[in-house]
């Protein structure tokens, strides 16, 4: 019989003590590893129950649940914004207060609730009903219902006489003429709100490009001085939808401004909206070019022919041609395409007659002798490279779009208008600079306190003279006949020009009626632009749809009815500034 030896048994003793040892070390390290859990576990739920907490309080203060709002005077939290004014001080924006109805349905029975549904129906009846019914549920403490209401809707709900219905005071913004001068203000919504307060904030037209200036006016001023005039407005606008409607065209737009300063008096786009409620507008207007889209700012198209006086005023001043020299009309190949006139034998005529009788082969050799280089440089001196600058919101995104590569075939049909596409105001600022003298001007919706005398050159006096005079010509005798009146005289320019289809090339049977007019034409101090998109006529023909059977009849309407007012205020500020006026008294 083997019996172990000493050494074997002091082996398997040590190798049990070890065994046992190790065993205590994992299960303190293990105890340590799940008290780690356990800890971080806790903390977790800790930090769950306190962000469900901070959320609840977070709602009681959003939702108005506390008895109590941060805010314990709401006319401290209101930011108070500006009135806005025409540049005779009459009201088109101003601040009124109304109130914000919400509910408490906790405070409810249920025939309060049935009794609610159906004075509703009445009261407001654009409410979604079914949803609002199924948020008055006894388990709900807050219910928004409405963040605006008119007085008679209030004394409507009140009439009710349940429980849990209350209102919070805020301030609104009016606009007390409706419709008027939609585009030129734009539009306000609530931003940050409660039930007692609400942030206005501006979404377009000047409410958003000068919500700046609205909320923090220059010491001493009381409101935003516009440069618009309501009653020119109101003129502007009707005769601008009747010929919308006339025409039958998809939209259209007018600019009045003031040659001399670029003040902008009247801003006009049909179809338009109501500011006052512009969110019934936003969510019907599925059409990119619906009632909020402001065409005279952000309507970007080739205006045709009313570009060819550019040409020519830019030949005159160069010293290329006079009014006299002959002009060479045989049509003319160029990149592979034909330029050719719609009326016309080819013969030669003079520079006058290429505005006159509106040759574009006429024009596509002026811009020919002027050179790419050149006429590029003359058009960007126009405004045609960059937005306006005018100080409503839509005019920052409406750059114009020119050719992706300007060569030869693109100078020649600049020329005449096509392959560079503005806007109606880019076009208004182009001829007020070309007509007023020769200075170039920056169009403005802000009344201009101070003219200044300095003058940016844009062409000479003289060849201002000749372009104002071939203008003329232009209603005497050539395509704007229709806006010839014995109470004051005009001058202009058509452009009939084939509308851009959306997938290349130009529709056949779709044109932009463009009326560029001046007056009065031996002086020009105002200029017109009036554009129509897609007019048709009766007959259907090219020929009756073109410029100067529908824009210049709308144009002429509008200016023998704004004239008497305008004109009569020039004269009063000469005689006032004239000292021998009260000796003729």
């Amino acid at each position: 019989m083997n019996l172990p030896s000493p050494f074997s048994w002091i082996h398997t003793l040590a190798t049990h003590w070890a065994r046992a040892r190790m065993r205590r070390r994992l299960n303190r390290v293990d105890g340590y590893r799940r008290g780690k859990q356990r800890i971080l576990f806790g903390a977790v739920m800790f930090g769950l129950c306190f962000l469900v907490l901070a959320s609840q309080l977070t709602a009681v203060v959003l939702e108005g649940r506390a008895t109590k709002t941060t805010f314990d005077d709401w006319e401290e939290r209101q930011k108070q914004r500006a009135d806005i004014v025409d540049r005779n001080g009459r009201m088109l924006a101003t601040n009124a207060q109304t109130h914000s109805l919400y509910a408490h349905p906790y405070e409810m029975s249920a025939g309060d609730v049935e009794r609610i549904m159906e004075e509703f129906v009445v009261i407001f009846p654009d409410l979604d009903l079914e949803r609002l019914g199924s948020q008055l549920n006894p388990n709900r403490k807050f219910v928004w219902i409405r963040s605006r209401i008119s007085p008679r809707q209030m004394q409507a709900v009140n009439e009710i006489g349940v429980p849990g219905l209350h209102f919070g005071k805020r301030e609104a913004r009016i606009y007390p003429n409706g419709k008027l001068g939609s585009h030129v203000l734009g539009g306000t919504k609530y931003g940050v709100e409660d039930v007692k307060w609400a942030d206005i904030v501006g979404v377009r037209g000047v409410e958003k490009e000068l919500e700046p200036l609205l909320l923090d006016l220059p010491e001493g001023k009381q409101e935003l001085l516009l440069s618009v005039d309501l009653r020119l407005q109101g003129i502007v606008e009707e005769v601008l939808a009747h010929g919308v409607k006339l025409y039958h065209a998809r939209s259209g737009s007018a600019v009045l401004m003031d040659a001399n300063t670029g003040e902008v008096l009247s801003l006009a786009s049909y179809p338009d909206f109501d500011p006052n409620n512009r969110d019934e507008y936003f969510r019907k207007t599925k059409s990119d070019h619906g009632p909020l889209f402001n065409n005279a700012v952000q309507g970007l198209f080739e205006l045709g022919s009313t570009f060819k006086i550019f040409a020519a005023a830019q030949a005159l001043d160069l010293g290329l041609v006079n009014t006299d020299t002959l002009i060479d009309t045989r049509k003319l190949r160029i990149g592979g395409r034909v330029i050719k006139d719609y009326l016309g034998d080819g013969e030669p005529i003079t520079v006058e007659q290429v505005i006159v009788k509106s040759s574009n082969v006429g024009a596509a050799r002026l811009g020919i002798m002027i050179g790419k280089a050149r006429q590029r440089q003359f058009m960007e001196r126009l405004g045609f490279g960059e937005p306006t600058g005018l100080e409503v919101s839509e005019s920052r995104i409406s750059k114009p779009i020119l050719p992706a590569r300007w060569g030869e075939l693109s100078t020649v049909t600049i020329s005449f208008g096509h392959g560079l596409a503005i806007s109606p105001v880019h076009l208004a600022t182009a001829y007020a600079s070309i007509v007023n003298g020769g200075c170039k001007v920056v169009p403005t919706i802000l009344r201009v306190e101070v003219i200044s005398d300095e003058c940016d050159r844009v062409v000479s006096k003289s060849t201002s003279r000749q372009v104002s005079q071939m203008l003329g010509e232009v209603v005497n005798s050539g395509t704007a006949t229709k806006a010839r009146m014995d109470t004051v005289s005009v001058g202009g320019k058509t452009g009939t020009a084939d509308k851009v289809h959306p997938n290349g090339g130009y529709y056949d049977d779709r044109v932009i009626a463009t009326f560029a007019s001046v007056f009065p034409i031996e002086q020009p101090q105002f200029v017109l632009v009036l554009t129509l998109d897609e007019p048709t006529t009766n007959d259907g023909s090219k020929w009756q749809r073109g410029a100067g059977n529908t824009a210049v009849p709308v144009a002429a309407e509008i200016i023998s009815r704004v004239s008497p007012f305008l004109l009569a205020k020039r004269i009063a500020d000469e005689s006032e500034d004239d000292p021998a006026s009260d000796n003729r008294l």
